[in-house]
């Protein structure tokens, strides 16, 4: 019997290119590894759940040049972030989790939290043992007081109801394009809702990270998200905060 990973693709796209798929890795065959209960210290790693934008999951877009179904920009998709994160996590845990992904562009952009429930039925249902939330980049500038508490309120609902489903453990990343006001306020609604926020400002400067240093595209905003370098960086991050806060874990949750 072989495991399976299931990946969801939602509707929601980075660039404006609707589409949706899904897909599978299958590993590993031994089912009794897949079986067992996944941690990473008393951290429960048995279901995994990405909710990000393209730079997480963008189908293919031939009008733009992009003809993958994973994390754009990265060459193939075991390079992408989320495909990186999921190997160490396997490997630390002894076994491969359960991981859904879905990119939630349209709520970024339309920051209307009233629908999340219906909008997230499926990923909620799923009830993960870990969440990693990478978005924000879609959301417009905060130029307005108004503007500010919108997304505050937002973010902090998509977080409660991560949180009113099973009780994950929430990781969120700051923009890979940083942006001071939007990141701050993903801070605070992660420290308040008693998650890990990884802060990738510092990575942000650095032109390697872009996959416009990497090799060539058709469209400047697919050039503009992370190549096979920056989805490292991002993996790499996402994983120091994974094991940071399997240390500080104190007891098993049930």
């Amino acid at each position: 019997m072989v495991y399976r990973a299931w990946l969801l693709v939602g509707l929601g796209i980075f660039l404006g290119a609707a589409s949706s798929a899904e897909c599978r890795a299958a590993e590993p065959a031994d089912a009794t590894v897949a079986a067992k209960d996944l941690r990473i210290g008393n951290l429960r790693v048995n279901k995994v759940l990405f909710l990000g934008n393209s730079i997480t999951l963008h189908g293919p877009a031939p009008k733009i040049g992009w003809h993958g179904n994973w994390g754009m920009a990265a060459s193939a998709l075991e390079k992408d972030y989320v495909h990186l994160l999921v190997a160490k996590i396997a490997k630390s845990a002894g076994g491969q989790p359960e991981v859904k992904v879905r990119n939630i562009a349209t709520f970024e952009r339309s920051l209307d939290a009233g629908q999340l429930a219906e909008d997230l039925k499926d990923e909620l249902a799923f009830n993960a043992d870990v969440v990693i939330v990478a978005i924000g980049e879609n959301a417009a500038g905060l130029t307005t007081d108004e503007d500010k508490a919108r997304f505050s309120t937002a973010f902090a609902a998509l977080l409660a109801e991560l949180k009113s489903h099973g009780n994950p453990t929430i990781f969120v990343r700051s923009q890979f394009w940083a942006n001071t006001p939007k990141d701050q306020r993903m801070k605070q609604a992660c420290l308040d809702a008693g998650g890990t926020y990884i802060d990738m400002s510092p990575h942000s400067s650095d032109n390697a990270n872009y996959a416009r240093s990497e090799r060539e595209f058709e469209h400047a905003g697919v050039a503009n998200h992370p190549g096979d370098k920056g989805m490292q960086v991002l993996a790499d991050e996402i994983w120091k905060a994974i094991k940071a806060r399997s240390l500080a874990e104190q007891t098993p949750q049930d």
